[in-house]
C-alpha cells in the first residue's frame, strides 16, 4: 500500500476532489482517482469525502492505493539491433516507438520483453521483475543506446557511476531555430510542472540540479542539429532544457508547440554514445549508436 497526502492550495480550492488529485499527482487517471473515492479510500481532514466533494485551501487530502499486483512479463521474440554484449552487459539501438521497461498500458512489446527472449535468466534482479537488468531509461519515441546488466555485481557498478555522473552520454536532436553560440551549457533545476502534472519544466523552487552542454553540428535553415552531453540525468532533460532556451526538439509532442514537419512520431532526439568503465574489464568503452534511418532521411531531406 502507498500513502499519499497533500494540502489544497488557493487556486485548487473549490475544484472536484478528483480533479484536485490528477493536478497533483499526474500519474493517477481521473477513473482510478474516482475508484478510490468509491472505495472510501480519500480523506479530507481525516474524513471519508464523497466524488462530488469541493474541498478548500488548506484541507487536508490524505489517501492510499493498494499494492499492485505485477503481471507475469513474459519473453517475446523482438528482433534486437544489439550494439555490444558480453557476459556483464547488453547495448541496444532501440528503437522509436518502443519503451523501455513494463508499465500500465504498457505490458508486452517493451525492450525488457525482448531481452528476456534473447537474455533468459542472464538479467540482473535489483529492478525486480518489472525492470530486469534496467539501469537507465530513454524515452518511448527516443532513439539508441540503452544498456542492460546481466548480472547484480555489473548493474551495481554500472548504477555507481550513473550516480556519480561519469558515464559520458552524448545525445544527438534536431532543435527549432538558428543558435547563435556554437557552444553551450544550461544549468537550470528540472522538477515536476507546477500546474500541468505529467510535464517537467525548469522549476528552481521545487527542481533537481541538471547541467546540459550542448555543441552545435549543422546549421539549416530554420533548424539546428546539436549535441547534447549530460552531466545529470533528470527525466525529459534534454527536452526540457532546450526548450527553454527556446530551442524545442523538433516533433516533441509535448514540449514543442511549433510546426512538426513530414509528421514526425515524436521528438528528434537520439541517444548516440554511451562511454562507461566496464564492470569487469575496468577499462573504458564507448559505444556508438548510429542514427536511424528517418533522421538520416530527415537531414537529406533539409539539405535539398
Amino acid at each position: 500500500m502507498k500513502n499519499y497526502q497533500f494540502t489544497i492550495e488557493e487556486e485548487q480550492q473549490n475544484e472536484r476532489i478528483d480533479k484536485c488529485i490528477a493536478a497533483v499527482f499526474g500519474d493517477l487517471s481521473r477513473s482510478y482517482i474516482q475508484k478510490l473515492i468509491k472505495e472510501e479510500r480519500v480523506l479530507i481532514n481525516g474524513n471519508i469525502c464523497k466524488a462530488n466533494a469541493r474541498p478548500v485551501c488548506g484541507n487536508l487530502i490524505t489517501f492510499s492505493t493498494p499494492d499492485a499486483v505485477l503481471p507475469d512479463i513474459l519473453p517475446e521474440n523482438i528482433p534486437l539491433d544489439i550494439l555490444y554484449e558480453d557476459h556483464d552487459l547488453i547495448i541496444v539501438n532501440k528503437p522509436k516507438g518502443m519503451v523501455v521497461h513494463p508499465a500500465p498500458g504498457h505490458y508486452s512489446g517493451t525492450l525488457v520483453n525482448a531481452l528476456l527472449y534473447h537474455c533468459g535468466d542472464e538479467l540482473s534482479g535489483i529492478n525486480g521483475v518489472m525492470r530486469p537488468g534496467i539501469v537507465h531509461r530513454i524515452d518511448m519515441d527516443t532513439t539508441g543506446s540503452v544498456m542492460a546488466c546481466k548480472n547484480d555485481a555489473a548493474h551495481a557498478f554500472i548504477a555507481a557511476q550513473l550516480k556519480e555522473h561519469s558515464i559520458n552520454r552524448k545525445y544527438v536532436a534536431l532543435v527549432h531555430g538558428i543558435m547563435k553560440d556554437d557552444t553551450g551549457r544550461i544549468n537550470a533545476p528540472i522538477g515536476r510542472h507546477p500546474r500541468e502534472r505529467k510535464k517537467m519544466a525548469v522549476n528552481y523552487k521545487n527542481g533537481r540540479e541538471a547541467i546540459t552542454n550542448y555543441r552545435v553540428l549543422q546549421r539549416f535553415k530554420e533548424y539546428t542539429l546539436v549535441e547534447c552531453s549530460l552531466e545529470t540525468g533528470r527525466t525529459h532533460q534534454i527536452r526540457v532544457h532546450m526548450a527553454s532556451i527556446h530551442h524545442p526538439v523538433v516533433g516533441d509532442p509535448v514540449y514543442c508547440s511549433r510546426k512538426n514537419p513530414e509528421k514526425l512520431q515524436g521528438q528528434v532526439l537520439h541517444a548516440k554514445t554511451l562511454g562507461f568503465i566496464h564492470p569487469s574489464l575496468k577499462t573504458y568503452m564507448e559505444i556508438d549508436a548510429p542514427l536511424p534511418a528517418y533522421f538520416e532521411r530527415l537531414l537529406d531531406d533539409l539539405v535539398l
